[in-house]
C-alpha cells in the first residue's frame, strides 16, 4: 500500500467525521464490497447508500468519530475507529469500537470490512434486551433484516427524489 492509500483511509474518515457521505464515497470504487455485523454484505451503490443514510440520519445530532492506528501492508490497510452517538430508538449512548480492513484497486477502496462486537453494541444500544439476546444468531438475523429494510426504504426515497 502506498502513501496515497494511507491518505485515502484518513480522508475517508475525515469526511465521515464531517458526516459528508459524498466526500467519503469519492474514495469508494464503483465495485466496492462492504461488510459489517449490522448490515452484512453490501455491494456497489447499496454500500454507498448505507453511508449516505448513516450520515444523513446523524446530521445535527451528537455523533462523533475518532480514527486511530492506521496501518498498512503492501496489499491492504486497516484502521481502528470509534463512533460515539445516541441510538435513536432507545435514547441510549453508544460507544462502538470498530476495526476496519481495506483493500484497494485503482487508487480507491474496493473492499471494506468493519468488525465490532455486536453483543457489546447491543448492550449499549438496547440495554437489558441487548444483554439478554444480543449474542444470539437470532438477534443478528433480526438486526440484519431491520437494517436492510431501513436501507431499502432510504434507497426508495433517493430514487423518488432524483
Amino acid at each position: 500500500m502506498s502513501k496515497s492509500e494511507i491518505n485515502i483511509i484518513e480522508k475517508f474518515y475525515e469526511a465521515f467525521a464531517d458526516l459528508d457521505a459524498e466526500r467519503m464515497l469519492e474514495w469508494y470504487h464503483d465495485d466496492v464490497t462492504f461488510e459489517d455485523p449490522a448490515f452484512g454484505v453490501l455491494k456497489g451503490e447499496e454500500a454507498k447508500n448505507m453511508w449516505r443514510m448513516l450520515c444523513q440520519t446523524q446530521q445535527g445530532k451528537d455523533f462523533k468519530v475518532i480514527t486511530s492506528n492506521i496501518e498498512y501492508t503492501p496489499e491492504s490497510g486497516k484502521a481502528r475507529w470509534e463512533a460515539y452517538y445516541t441510538f435513536s430508538k432507545t435514547g441510549r449512548k453508544v460507544h462502538n469500537v470498530i476495526n476496519a480492513t481495506f483493500k484497494f484497486k485503482d487508487g480507491k477502496i474496493i473492499n471494506h470490512l468493519d468488525r465490532f462486537s455486536l453483543y457489546r453494541w447491543s448492550k449499549q444500544a438496547l440495554g437489558l434486551k441487548g444483554f439478554l439476546v444480543g449474542w444470539t444468531a437470532f438477534f443478528r438475523k433480526k438486526l440484519n433484516k431491520q437494517t436492510r429494510f431501513l436501507l431499502s426504504e432510504f434507497q426508495k426515497k433517493q430514487t423518488t427524489q432524483s
